[in-house]
C-alpha cells in the first residue's frame, strides 16, 4: 500500500476530531439535528486550520446512508467515496484553476441533474476568491436559488476578495488559528500512534513554527520523522527549520531587559552562525514581549494566553525586570526592524542594532522626572520649586526665586524615534499687579495699559506680533493716528511690522482700545529714547534674533540678556544638560 502523509492520514473523519474549531462544529451539528441546512456555506480562515476538511466532513454527514447525521458511519459506499475523494455526488473544485466564466457556466448547467447515490449533490470550491468577477456573476442566480438537492461549500483564505453579493448568499464561518497547546496535544497523539518519541520542547518548537496551522505542524513532523526516525528532539526541529529554541529566546529577552549589550551581541552572533532566520527571530521576540506586556497589564488574562506552563514561568520572572512603557517602546523598535528587514543587506547588523536600541530603551515617568529635577535643583543649591505643566505631561516648569531668562533644553534621544522629548522651562515668578497712576491724557493711559490691554490682546490675534510689541512703546496718540516706537537694539522687530497680518492685528486692537478709527505707524526709537521703555518689558526672541556681539547695553543700567554661552555656565543649566544629555535649542527672556 502506498505511503500516506500524516496530514492526510490524520485528517478529521468525525466532528469530534476537528481541533480548535468548536464554534463551527457545534453550529453545523445543531443545523443537522434541527434540519436547518442552508444551501451555501463559506469557510474562511488561515491555511491549515481545517476549512476543506470541515467541508468534506459536512458533505459526508449529509450524504451518509444513515444521514443527515452528526456521526457519519464511515462504512457505507457514500462515506468511503467521499473520504477517498471519488464520490460523483461531491465534487471538489480548485477555484484557482477553474476560475473562468465558461467553467462556471458548465457547473451551472450540471446542477439540475440529481445525485447518483447520496441525498445531495455538493460542490466544494476551494480558494473561491480566485474566481473571476465574470465567473462570480455567472454563479449568482444559481447560488441564490439552487435546486433542492444542491449544496455549495466555499473555502478561502482571503474573504475580502470574495464579492459581497456572494458572501450575502452564504452562511459564513470564520475559522481561528489553532492554539499552541492544542497543536502540541495533537502532535503527542500522533507520535504515540506512530510509535515516535517526541519530547515536549520539540513539540513546542513545531507548534511555534506552524503559526496556528495544524496541517503545517503535521507536515513538519512528517519531515522530522523522515530525518531522525523514531526519536525527535528540539535540536532536530531547530536545525531543520531554522528556529530559535525557547530557552535561547527567553535568554535573549532577559538580556534586553537587563540592558546587557554584550550578551545580546554574543547570542545574535551564535544564532547567525547557526543559520537561524533573523526575521523569524524578530517576530518571535515581538510575540514574546507582547505576551509579557499582556501579563503585566492584565494579570487576570494569563490563563487565556497562548503559552505553555514553562513559558508562563519565564514571563513571571521577566515581569520583575520590565515596565509597560518600556515594553511598548521595545515593541515599537522591533516592529520597525521587521519592516526594514526585507530591504536590509545585512540582517544580522540590523538585528543587533535594533536589539541594542531595545536594551537602551528606558522610559521615565513624569513623577520620577520631577523627583530627579527637584533633587538636581537642591544639589546645586538653587532651591528650585518644580511643578508639572498641565499643558503637556512631558513638560516641566522650574520656577526660581530670582527673575531670569528662560531656556529650553531638549534631551538627545538614544534612538531615532522617541515618544516624547522632555522640555525644561525656567520662568520668572509672577509679579504682583501694580496699580497704574492716574492717566493725564490718552498717551499716558495707553502707556499704563500697554502690556495688559494691547500686547496680550495682539498676542491672541498674532502671537509673533504681540511678542514684537514687548520691545516697543506708544509715542504719539492723536485723533486718528498712533505712533509706536521700537527699541533700536531690535530693528528686526520693526521690520516684522511691515507684514500686513502683523500690522492689521495691531491696528485692530488699537481701534478696540481707543474706540475710534486709528491708523498705526511704526518708527525706530533713538538711542536716548530707548531708556524710556517700561521697566518690566520682557525680551522673547529666537536664536536668530540675538543682538550682535559687542553691542552696548541699554541706558538706564539694564544689562544685555545672557547669551547661550553664558547660560551654559549656569550651574542648574549645566547640570540639567548633563543629566539629559541635551543641548540648549532656544533662549527666551
Amino acid at each position: 500500500m502506498a505511503y500516506e502523509v500524516l496530514a492526510r492520514k490524520w485528517r478529521p473523519q468525525q466532528f469530534a476530531d476537528v481541533v480548535g474549531q468548536d464554534h463551527v462544529t457545534q453550529t453545523l451539528q445543531n443545523a443537522i439535528k434541527a434540519n436547518r441546512i442552508a444551501h451555501a456555506y463559506l469557510f474562511v480562515g488561515p491555511r491549515g486550520t481545517g476549512k476543506t476538511s470541515l467541508a468534506r466532513l459536512f458533505a459526508k454527514a449529509l450524504n451518509c446512508k444513515t444521514g443527515p447525521t452528526v456521526t457519519p458511519c464511515d462504512k457505507c459506499d457514500s462515506c468511503r467515496e467521499i473520504t477517498a475523494g471519488t464520490s460523483m455526488d461531491v465534487q471538489e473544485i480548485d477555484g484557482a484553476s477553474n476560475n473562468s466564466v465558461d467553467q462556471v457556466r458548465e457547473l451551472r448547467d450540471n446542477v439540475k441533474f440529481a445525485p447518483t447515490l447520496g441525498k445531495y449533490k455538493i460542490y466544494i470550491i476551494d480558494e473561491v476568491h480566485m474566481l473571476s468577477t465574470a465567473a462570480f456573476n455567472a454563479l449568482l442566480k444559481t447560488l441564490e436559488e439552487p435546486p433542492p438537492h444542491v449544496k455549495f461549500f466555499f473555502a478561502t483564505t482571503e474573504a475580502h476578495k470574495v464579492l459581497p453579493t456572494i458572501v450575502s448568499r452564504c452562511q459564513r464561518f470564520d475559522l481561528r488559528r489553532i492554539p499552541v497547546a492544542l497543536i502540541i496535544e495533537r502532535l503527542n497523539l500522533i507520535a504515540k500512534e506512530e510509535k515516535v518519541t517526541l519530547d515536549s520542547d520539540a513539540a513546542l518548537a513545531i507548534a511555534r513554527g506552524a503559526e496556528g496551522g495544524l496541517r503545517d505542524a503535521e507536515s513538519a513532523m512528517d519531515q522530522l520523522i523522515a530525518f531522525r526516525g523514531e526519536t525527535i528532539t528540539e535540536a532536530d526541529v531547530l536545525s531543520v527549520f531554522g528556529l530559535v529554541s525557547r530557552q535561547t529566546l527567553e535568554l535573549l529577552a532577559t538580556a534586553i531587559l537587563k540592558g546587557d549589550v554584550g550578551e545580546i551581541v554574543r547570542i545574535v552572533a551564535e544564532l547567525d552562525a547557526g543559520g537561524k532566520d533573523m526575521q523569524r527571530l524578530v517576530l518571535e521576540l515581538l510575540d514574546h514581549f507582547r505576551s509579557l506586556l499582556v501579563y503585566l497589564c492584565v494579570p487576570q488574562a494569563a490563563s487565556t494566553m497562548d503559552v505553555v506552563s514553562a513559558q508562563m514561568e519565564s514571563l513571571k520572572q521577566q515581569a520583575q525586570l520590565a515596565q509597560p512603557d518600556r515594553l511598548m517602546r521595545i515593541a515599537e523598535v522591533l516592529s520597525q526592524a521587521e519592516d526594514r528587514m526585507r530591504y536590509s543587506l545585512s540582517r544580522r547588523t540590523l538585528v543587533e542594532t535594533s536589539l541594542i536600541r531595545c536594551a537602551r530603551a528606558t522610559t521615565v515617568s513624569v513623577d520620577e522626572l520631577l523627583k530627579r529635577l527637584e533633587a538636581l535643583g537642591q544639589a546645586v543649591g538653587g532651591g528650585a520649586v518644580i511643578s508639572a505643566s498641565p499643558a503637556a505631561a512631558s513638560r516641566v516648569e522650574v520656577t526660581r526665586e530670582a527673575p531670569a531668562p528662560a531656556y529650553v533644553a531638549r534631551a538627545a534621544a538614544p534612538a531615532p524615534a522617541r515618544p516624547a522629548e522632555p522640555t525644561v522651562t525656567k520662568q520668572a515668578p509672577a509679579r504682583a499687579p501694580v496699580a497704574a497712576p492716574p492717566a493725564k491724557n490718552e498717551l499716558d493711559a495707553l502707556i499704563a495699559q500697554w502690556r495688559d490691554q494691547v500686547v496680550e490682546r495682539v498676542k491672541r490675534e498674532v502671537a509673533m506680533a504681540g511678542i514684537a510689541l514687548l520691545d516697543a512703546r506708544p509715542l504719539v496718540v492723536e485723533q486718528n493716528r498712533v505712533v509706536i516706537g521700537f527699541d533700536p537694539q531690535f530693528p528686526r522687530k520693526l521690520e516684522q511690522m511691515k507684514i500686513p497680518t502683523y500690522h492689521l492685528a495691531v491696528q485692530k486692537i488699537m481701534v478696540q482700545v481707543l474706540k475710534r478709527p486709528i491708523n498705526v505707524e511704526f518708527v525706530l526709537l533713538a538711542e536716548g529714547e530707548a531708556a524710556d521703555l517700561p521697566a518690566d518689558h520682557t525680551v522673547e526672541r529666537a536664536e536668530t534674533q540675538n543682538p550682535p556681539a559687542g553691542a552696548a547695553p541699554a541706558k538706564g543700567g539694564a544689562a544685555h540678556p545672557k547669551t547661550r554661552q553664558d547660560w551654559h555656565q549656569e550651574p542648574v543649566v549645566r547640570k540639567t544638560l548633563e543629566f539629559f544629555n541635551g543641548s540648549i535649542v532656544d533662549i527666551r527672556e
